[in-house]
């Protein structure tokens, strides 16, 4: 009677929460259409120079169309949830799996690997769309179909060449370490992502992406002035053919100590000027100048650390595993269990960590106003959100949610400050 009702208990707390976090993820997705929409046709005093009326509706539209599909990923998401939790999922894939395989490792890994891999074949055809049909309507897709599929293939190998043998660990350190079990794996888990970061540079993203040493000529002499001026050493400057997949520009940091390189796409390269790579570039540095890579590195490791704390806890509770028709209590199926419902419970979590990203996206353009001329950023940033159709009005309550960045009229506004101090 006690489980029963400690199953029934936690049913409804996670139906309740599940609800409630589905729709409060709708209501934001609205949110963000109607304000999108309501201020589609007058461009903001600040941008009205630089960015055109058919610019602004054509980034208010790209927006709006990105959101409707957000809803429909909602909708499918709580699907698959349900799925996998109240409906059985899980619960029919632990009694398949081990009926099949002798040896409780391989079936925990195997269980986990069914998962992964039934969610990933559960999203593919939003992302076709959102490829194919969405980002082509606007412009922004170059990518062709075996590129998406070649894609699509390396990863899976990448997922299995590196995955299968961290889960093999993991469950393998459940079983030999006892009590606590859960540290050394989690001391594990934070020295496969260090390896990771240090090999990705060299040996994995060059799978997906040609890197080329940026040419001799002003940019790399205005680029090298400002690493010196702000004491930063990199292995090199490399360009990344980003346009074979997207019109959309970027650049960014990739890799720590001895790895570290600076990443430029072909696509920003064409758009900016040298000055405003510059600035842009210098934004970058200022998250390495404040430490926001490590800060939010440590922020992961350590709330990986709760989680698997917590897990070791559910392991033994007969509610969770109840709770979801799950009679095995394998660990496969806890792990499985808990990642799936983690994201219900955490929303807050995420708002959270986008107000961190956010005040650290301000102190990194603080730093570029030092160390470059800062009407140079507010010009680069201006042509990125126009090139890559960014919204200048998204609704507020939204952003607050979900956005890592500061909106642009935020930015903007506070580099022009700084501009006239």
């Amino acid at each position: 009677m006690w489980h029963n009702s400690g199953m029934n208990t936690f049913t409804c707390v996670f139906l309740a929460a599940l609800t409630l976090t589905t729709w409060l993820r709708v209501w934001l997705a609205r949110r963000q259409i109607r304000h999108v929409r309501q201020h589609r046709e007058q461009v903001p005093a600040a941008f009205v120079e630089q960015i055109s009326p058919a610019q602004h509706r054509l980034a208010a539209d790209y927006t709006v169309a990105k959101s409707r599909l957000s809803l429909v990923q909602i909708a499918l998401e709580t699907i698959v949830l349900s799925g996998f939790t109240v409906l059985g999922g899980v619960a029919w894939l632990a009694r398949f799996w081990d009926q099949r395989i002798h040896g409780s490792i391989t079936a925990n890994v195997i269980l986990i690997a069914s998962v992964i891999v039934l969610s990933g074949v559960t999203e593919l055809p939003l992302d076709w769309y959102r490829k194919f049909r969405l980002e082509q309507r606007f412009g922004f897709n170059t990518m062709t179909l075996t590129r998406f599929v070649g894609d699509l293939s390396m990863q899976s190998a990448i997922g299995l060449v590196l995955g299968l043998p961290l889960l093999y660990a993991v469950f393998w350190i459940l079983q030999a370490a006892g009590t606590y079990w859960w540290l050394y794996a989690w001391l594990v888990w934070v020295g496969f992502n260090l390896l990771i970061l240090a090999i990705y540079p060299n040996f994995i993203a060059p799978l997906f992406n040609r890197f080329e040493p940026l040419p001799d000529g002003e940019l790399k002499r205005h680029i090298a002035e400002l690493l010196q001026k702000c004491g930063f050493a990199s292995q090199g400057l490399f360009v990344m053919d980003g346009s074979k997949r997207s019109r959309h520009g970027n650049a960014y940091f990739t890799g720590f100590g001895k790895s570290k390189r600076i990443v430029l796409f072909d696509t920003l390269i064409k758009h900016l000027q040298t000055g405003e790579i510059e600035a842009v570039l210098a934004h970058e540095l200022g998250h390495f100048h404040h430490r926001h890579v490590i800060k939010r590195m440590l922020w992961v490791f350590g709330m990986s650390l709760v989680f698997l704390a917590v897990i070791a806890e559910l392991l033994h509770s007969t509610w969770f595993f109840s709770a979801f028709g799950v009679h095995s209590m394998s660990a496969g199926a806890g792990f499985a269990l808990f990642f799936l419902v983690l994201p219900v419970f955490t929303l807050p979590l995420q708002m959270l960590s986008g107000m961190y990203s956010r005040r650290h996206e301000f102190e990194a353009d603080q730093y570029a106003a030092r160390f470059s001329d800062p009407e140079l950023l507010v010009s680069a940033l201006i042509k990125l959100y126009r090139d890559n159709a960014t919204t200048l009005t998204p609704d507020h309550i939204y952003s607050m949610f979900y956005d890592s960045h500061p909106n642009a009229q935020q930015r903007v506004a506070r580099l022009t400050a700084s501009v006239h101090n």
